[in-house]
């Protein structure tokens, strides 16, 4: 597996051979952390422009039916990740067959009713999303209505250079697996992580079946020594760094495995053709 989306057989999650990003991995293949992996609690409250795509039809009614993560960069715009809307994620060739698809704000439990379900009125997925090297993986949404709080994170663009400078400290949050063991988390999570330099993932992904490591278009991020990461249900969820968004979930190897970071979009190289769908 490659990409940190949640995927299921029979509307529950499928445990899935030990390869790449966030689907659900085999117990050996992750440390047994707290959340995220290594995460601690939070909030939408604290964090409102964290959001969660869900469709129940697909994914079942436990947890509101979550299976990615998603970032509000405007009043009607989400961000996330473009795998989010494959057929692998989705089974479905065009999301609008999903009519119960929603992007849910302002719901830290999803075990509860709060927030709001909101529909998607398009979605613009980028034509140059390359599935072979999981390069330009970035998926721009547009909201029938507003944001409830109307909250959106500003994005890093082509000009910021320190919040991907190797040794910075960044958040990351999710709803995803908490273990790599398919632990999936009720509530909001995030866990600190550093930017690495792109040599350790160039190194840990050279080609593969799992993904090439791409600079131009990804950015490395996690522990060396693993512990702390993204993992399967947050994809497309953001990568935060002194409160810009720098990054969104995309892929790796397991789940806070040393020597296996993991690898994000890089915000700052698709800002600009973000703001084109906005």
């Amino acid at each position: 597996m490659r990409f940190r989306v949640r995927t299921v057989i029979a509307s529950i999650v499928a445990l899935l051979p030990a390869l790449a990003v966030p689907l659900a991995l085999p117990a050996t293949s992750a440390a047994a952390h707290e959340v995220v992996v290594g995460g601690t609690p939070t909030t939408t409250q604290q964090e409102p422009w964290v959001v969660a795509l869900s469709s129940r039809s697909r994914f079942g009614s436990d947890r509101s039916g979550q299976f990615c993560g998603g970032v509000a960069v405007g009043p009607r715009t989400v961000v996330t990740a473009a795998h989010c809307f494959g057929e692998e994620a989705l089974g479905v060739s065009d999301w609008q067959q999903l009519p119960d698809l929603r992007v849910i704000a302002d719901r830290t439990d999803l075990t509860s009713d709060s927030g709001e379900e909101l529909q998607l009125s398009k979605v613009w997925v980028n034509p140059d999303f390359d599935q072979a090297t999981n390069a330009n993986d970035v998926a721009v949404i547009t909201l029938a209505e507003p944001l409830p709080s109307g909250a959106a994170i500003p994005m890093a663009d082509s000009s910021d250079t320190d919040s991907y400078r190797p040794g910075t400290q960044a958040e990351v949050y999710g709803w995803g697996d908490t273990t790599g063991d398919g632990d999936y988390a009720t509530t909001l999570r995030t866990a600190d992580i550093s930017v690495l330099d792109d040599s350790a993932c160039e190194q840990a992904y050279p080609g593969g079946s799992v993904g090439t490591y791409v600079p131009a278009s990804m950015m490395c991020a996690g522990e060396k020594q693993g512990g702390r990461d993204a993992c399967q249900g947050d994809s497309g969820g953001p990568l935060v760094v002194a409160g810009r968004l720098v990054g969104l979930v995309s892929w790796g190897n397991g789940c806070a495995l040393a020597n296996y970071p993991g690898v994000y979009t890089r915000v700052s190289a698709m800002e600009a053709l973000i703001a084109q769908h906005m």
